[in-house]
């Protein structure tokens, strides 16, 4: 991704980043949605799994609900792409 906008978060990228802030998925059933979770958040992380980008909306919604910002989530993305392109 050359361009950080919270925007055009995939489902794939964004699973990986709240793996990496400690978040766990949660099971809900079969419901077209993905919760997530972790000890100290009021609300689970929710995201629908058919919607890919995820809508900008959604992510600034559960990154308030997580405690973090959008320039969080960017420095995660530039730290991720400058490994990949280390490696």
């Amino acid at each position: 991704m050359n361009t950080y906008r919270i925007g055009n978060i995939s489902i794939e990228d964004f699973r990986h980043f709240l793996a990496d802030k400690g978040c766990g998925k949660v099971e809900s059933g079969n419901t077209g949605h993905e919760k997530w979770s972790k000890a100290g958040i009021m609300r689970p992380v929710v995201f629908q799994t058919h919607i890919d980008p995820i809508p900008e909306f959604i992510i600034r919604n559960n990154l308030r609900n997580l405690g973090l910002t959008s320039n969080d989530l960017r420095a995660w993305l530039r730290k991720r792409d400058t490994k990949k392109r280390s490696d």
